[in-house]
């Protein structure tokens, strides 16, 4: 009878141990931790692949209602990443822009398929190219200002960076007649 339970406590020692083992704090990943197991491996997502840097957000006050957030997305992975949407502390409507040529002007339109970040590239949101439109703002933002932003990838993953709000007349968007026009020097 005790060699029984001698077993039986060093069975629960060693199942206690192996779940300790198996904890975020020892590398191993757990259930708690950012990944995907695809085809019985542990991978990344593509959030861990993403960096963005010099984030920052053009300054606007609340009677233009919109404005845009700028940056480098860099994909430090080995596949393709899509940027399907982007959410802002700043409004509660943020889409995904792009400049086109349309009847010999440049026209600023919603970008279709999201923002494709090639496997060890960079993307540039830049005004006059692509960026992250901040609509139907409430409050003015002013240089020195904080905005979080959160984009969302095509694997359900998503980044979240902290953009720097700064003076410029750069990219002097505006909407016409519901389509959205850019005027002045990009």
């Amino acid at each position: 009878m005790r060699k029984n339970k001698l077993l039986l406590a060093a069975t629960v020692l060693a199942a206690t141990t192996a779940l300790t083992a198996c904890s975020s704090g020892s590398g191993t990943p757990s259930a708690s931790d950012d990944v995907k197991v695809v085809g019985g491996e542990v991978t990344g997502t593509g959030a861990d692949a993403l960096t963005v840097t010099d984030p920052w957000v053009k300054t606007a006050d609340a009677k233009a209602g919109m404005t845009a957030v700028f940056g480098v997305l860099e994909n430090t992975g080995t596949t393709d990443i899509t940027v399907q949407s982007a959410k802002t502390s700043a409004s509660g409507m943020t889409q995904l822009h792009e400049m086109v040529m349309k009847d010999n002007e440049m026209i600023m339109q919603e970008k279709e398929g999201g923002f494709v970040i090639k496997a060890g590239a960079k993307h540039e949101l830049a005004p006059g190219g692509d960026h992250l439109m901040v609509m139907d703002m409430a409050k003015a933002i002013e240089a020195g200002d904080e905005v979080t932003v959160r984009l969302t990838l095509d694997d359900g993953s998503t980044e979240d960076f902290t953009a720097l709000a700064k003076t410029t007349s750069a990219g002097e968007e505006k909407y016409e007649d519901s389509d959205m026009t850019t005027e002045g020097t990009e």
